[in-house]
């Protein structure tokens, strides 16, 4: 089983949306950026809902620059665990991030976008309390694992985030 450890979040004091995964997968994990395995749909989402269509093929810079400068932010719920593999169904020892500390700092957020199941579940496990001060959307994962949402059901999904 290998450690996992999630990154530092991607924030700016004007980020309004947090979007929190559960832990960064394998490839995410070598390359040390989010959502870096290339059948993820996370850029073609987010490219979609930030109007700029060829976001999944600018560099991982370029991508997080679109991301913030339109009031997202990236982060993990899980900050450590064990796993071999990328599953998040094979996930255990997980310890959360300091979600609490993070929102006490930037208190612009006023959203929370939980991409996937396990994001969903572990946020509800370590920060029940943060479901009923935050409009919190548990949205379908766009990890190659959920094979069986389109892109434009991903899509018609996650835009609630910008409404």
């Amino acid at each position: 089983m290998s450690d996992c450890n999630s990154f530092a979040p991607q924030i700016t004091c004007d980020s309004k949306v947090l979007i929190l995964g559960s832990m960064p997968g394998v490839r995410s994990l070598e390359l040390q950026q989010y959502y870096a395995h290339p059948q993820n749909r996370f850029w073609k989402v987010m490219g979609l809902i930030c109007e700029c269509s060829d976001l999944h093929e600018l560099d991982y810079s370029q991508k997080l620059e679109v991301l913030l400068n339109h009031n997202f932010a990236l982060w993990d719920v899980i900050g450590y665990c064990k796993r071999e593999g990328s599953l998040d169904s094979a996930i255990y020892d997980e310890v959360p991030n300091k979600i609490n500390e993070l929102l006490n700092q930037y208190q612009n957020i006023k959203t929370i976008c939980l991409n996937g199941n396990k994001s969903y579940a572990a946020f509800k496990k370590y920060f029940p309390d943060l479901l009923e001060h935050y409009q919190c959307y548990k949205m379908p994962s766009t990890s190659p694992a959920n094979a069986r949402y389109s892109l434009d059901v991903l899509y018609d999904s996650w835009k609630i985030i910008i409404s």
